[in-house]
């Protein structure tokens, strides 16, 4: 062996001078730490990896993103033992197993798993950064596990298996759990899978269904046996460090786990029901990336209003709609299109969803006094050109957001309202002076998510007269490329994939103060914006079935008629 490792620290320094560095004061290692110290001189992984393919004369290859990791090799071998020793099976070529190998460190473990296997394996060495990143690919296609390890669970092995859990969880590394902990896993493993955003553990009177929320829409994901409703949901609050004894009253906990590199935080709650306790937890991808204004789905001429908007310097700016209608989406995507080194630009949270770069956020906690209205009096001690608060949600609220919009401050905030113009109302019901609302609202992005068409399986189709009726269109309205989704595995044969936003944007014009001042309803405030040229929620709808984005029924689905308010989003 230290023949070879001589032999591989030459063709490591052959590849150092190459680059052009100075090998003159190197010294070999006499113990172990040989990749360190060829690290340490300034050899990459992967020169270091090309190096120990060429001593030990084997294939070498520099990327792994074409190549499907072995079946067998994710059945039989942990994640952990895949990761600390950094290796991972290829799929079968020629009769023979490839194993990825990120440096001769790794070559026992390699000679090791040949025995523990019993087929013929073929050594590749990869840069191990490459092999990281496949491990997680590979381990990640597992799906379905949960669905057939339901029906192999034993009651006697599900009492056992609620245990404290130390640190954050890999729902990837599923070898050696109790049953109930691998079910839970695989629950949470099979929802990030599928980008849902909730998972929802109910009990009816003789079965457990456990539902996920894809795109806005509840699915019934599969049933578990009743009796084991409350080893399932002790497991669960065990994980978000909840009572397990108390089962009367509604608790939350939050936790986070992992899927190989990606980090998800978990908000649970747990409330009694006649059936027994129901769970829901609320699934956040820290690790998700945020998108930028271009990407959510305004028209040209909104994305252009609501930049002009967001540049002033001050003022009130309000981003309106129900639960789970995007309005975080925008606000983060509103404040990186802005955000730049001269500007101090603080947030008020409640969770803290995205971490943005250069941007100070502050977690919103209640129960320790930290409310809204009481962190906006700290924060607006910081010197902030910008603030961010979460949500209004009472007097006190929209009194220190409108003070501070009225004293130089530019703020963004969030309502729970139907529509743009009765965002206007609402702060006028929460007892703000008309003048106030007035001088400070600078404008009102109303929306919704509709998903949009599947991509994969989308046909040309006819609208059918009912379609037409309910969104007050004729047969000569429609003039696009109207399209449905017939249904296919990318999409779970809903015809759907992933969402795209409707929105309504109200400028704050001199005639809209007018009517603030003289408390117009929200009717007459949404007739005077149309006027002035806002498209309402159901317009936007119309012109994106028109483009071939969504269909008919969804924009039924989430919005009424433009006379009169829209309906909450399922």
């Amino acid at each position: 062996m230290s023949d070879i490792r001589d032999k591989l620290i030459d063709a490591a320094l052959r590849l150092a001078e190459a680059k052009g560095l100075d090998t003159s004061s190197y010294r070999r290692p006499e113990n172990g730490h040989l990749t360190e110290s060829l690290l340490d001189l300034g050899v990459s992984n992967e020169h270091y990896t090309q190096a120990c393919a060429q001593v030990m004369g084997v294939e070498y290859r520099s990327s792994l993103v074409n190549d499907l990791g072995s079946d067998e090799f994710v059945r039989r071998v942990p994640i952990g033992y895949a990761r600390e020793h950094g290796l991972l099976g290829l799929s079968h070529e020629n009769g023979a197993m490839p194993i990825a190998i990120r440096g001769l460190e790794a070559w026992s473990s390699f000679e090791t798993l040949g025995r523990f296997l019993d087929c013929p394996l073929r050594p590749v060495f990869v840069p191990e950064e490459q092999i990281a990143a496949a491990i997680n690919r590979a381990y990640e296609q597992v799906e379905g596990q949960a669905h057939e390890h339901i029906s192999q669970l034993n009651r006697d092995d599900v009492l056992k298996a609620v245990e404290n859990l130390a640190g954050h969880e890999d729902l990837l590394d599923t070898a050696g759990r109790a049953p109930v902990i691998k079910l839970v896993n695989l629950m949470l493993f099979e929802a990030v899978k599928q980008q849902a955003s909730d998972i929802h553990v109910q009990p009816y009177d003789g079965k457990v269904m456990v539902r996920m929320r894809i795109d806005g829409i509840l699915f019934n994901a599969y049933e578990l046996p009743k009796h084991l409703q409350d080893e399932v949901v002790s497991r669960i609050k065990v994980m978000g460090r909840m009572n397990i004894a108390e089962k009367r009253l509604a608790q939350d906990g939050r936790t986070t786990v992992q899927v190989g590199d990606r980090v998800i935080d978990l908000r649970i709650s747990a409330i009694p029901t006649s059936f027994g306790e129901r769970v829901v937890i609320r699934l956040l991808d820290k690790s998700a990336r945020l998108y930028t204004l271009e990407e959510l789905g305004m028209d040209e001429q909104r994305l252009d209003m609501f930049k002009q908007l967001i540049a002033v310097e001050h003022g009130l700016i309000l981003v309106t709609g129900p639960t789970g209608s995007g309005k975080s989406t925008t606000l983060y995507a509103a404040l990186q299109q802005i955000n730049s080194t001269v500007k101090n630009i603080l947030t008020l949270e409640d969770p803290i969803e995205y971490q943005l770069p250069g941007i100070s956020q502050t977690q919103v906690a209640s129960r320790k006094g930290m409310t809204f209205a009481s962190g906006l009096r700290h924060v607006l001690r910081q010197d902030p050109d910008i603030i961010m608060v979460g949500e209004i949600r009472d007097h006190e609220t929209a009194v220190m957001a409108i003070q501070s919009a009225l004293t130089g401050h530019l703020v963004f905030s969030t309502l729970h309202t139907n529509d743009a113009p009765s965002a206007i109302t609402r702060l006028l019901d929460l007892g703000i002076e008309p003048y106030l609302v007035a001088s400070s609202l600078v404008g009102v992005l109303a929306q919704r998510l509709v998903r949009r068409i599947c991509p994969q399986c989308a046909q040309p189709m006819e609208p059918l007269a009912e379609e037409l009726a309910r969104l007050e269109l004729a047969p000569g309205d429609v003039t696009g490329q109207i399209r449905a989704g017939t249904g296919c595995e990318r999409c779970r044969n809903t015809g759907y994939r992933g969402r795209v936003g409707l929105f309504e944007l109200l400028v704050v014009d001199d005639s809209i103060r007018t009517q603030i001042y003289d408390r117009a309803t929200a009717s007459t405030i949404r007739r005077s914006a149309i006027q002035s040229g806002m498209k309402s929620l159901r317009d936007d709808g119309i012109g994106k079935v028109l483009a071939g984005q969504t269909t008919f029924e969804e924009v039924v689905r989430v919005t009424m008629r433009s006379t009169g308010a829209d309906s909450k989003d399922t």
